[in-house]
């Protein structure tokens, strides 16, 4: 479904069941899977990948460089950004620079089942982990790891999630390695290199 508002530039794969709402922009080249929501007043970028089973919540902001995996939540207003040195003209300010990706254009990542909360803000060259959380408002600096929750500005380690979303884990710095937490029905997290995972999933949980 895409509605009668919704402008979809030339060269735009939308998947099956793919519900892109009003006032939607996308730019071309971008590639949309399948049963994804896009909701109203939505930016997408010129070849910005989003896997299946994405929600997109109003007016959020995907700039160009951003891949977003299946199962992933960008919640209502939240922004990415792709340039660590923006600058609205040349140095002489005698021109506008294009708006065009270039070679100053960093890539984000965020992994599948991953949640960028409302109002967040992240920055460019990030990777957010499988079934990470950004808590709502938060300025993401560096990359987030899998099962992870962050909040505040600049984000700050604040916990664990499982892939319910339940914090299962709170404190001020990751547990030390060989940590395992119970996430109930979820299985068990293990901490293993900085970085937790799930002790019974196969390595596209981690």
């Amino acid at each position: 479904m895409i509605h009668p508002t919704a402008i979809v530039e030339d060269d735009v794969s939308i998947g099956d069941g793919t519900a892109i709402w009003d006032h939607v922009h996308i730019r071309y080249g971008a590639r949309i899977g399948a049963d994804c929501i896009v909701g109203e007043k939505a930016y997408i970028a010129y070849d910005v990948r989003i896997g299946d089973l994405v929600k997109i919540n109003n007016h959020a902001s995907i700039c160009a460089g951003v891949t977003i995996e299946d199962g992933a939540m960008i919640a209502a207003h939240a922004v990415f950004t792709n340039d660590r040195t923006p600058r609205a003209t040349d140095v002489e300010i005698t021109r506008l620079r294009p708006s065009d990706p270039d070679e100053t254009t960093l890539a984000t990542v965020v992994r599948r089942g991953a949640t960028v909360g409302a109002n967040a803000t992240i920055g460019p060259g990030i990777e957010l982990g499988t079934f990470c959380m950004v808590g709502m408002g938060a300025v993401v600096t560096r990359d987030v790891p899998s099962f992870t929750l962050v909040v505040g500005n600049p984000a700050r380690f604040a916990g664990l999630v499982s892939r319910l979303g339940d914090v299962v884990w709170r404190g001020d710095a990751m547990p030390p390695d060989g940590t395992t937490i119970d996430c109930g029905a979820d299985g068990m997290l293990v901490v293993e290199r900085g970085s937790p995972r799930l002790a019974q999933s196969s390595s596209v949980d981690r």
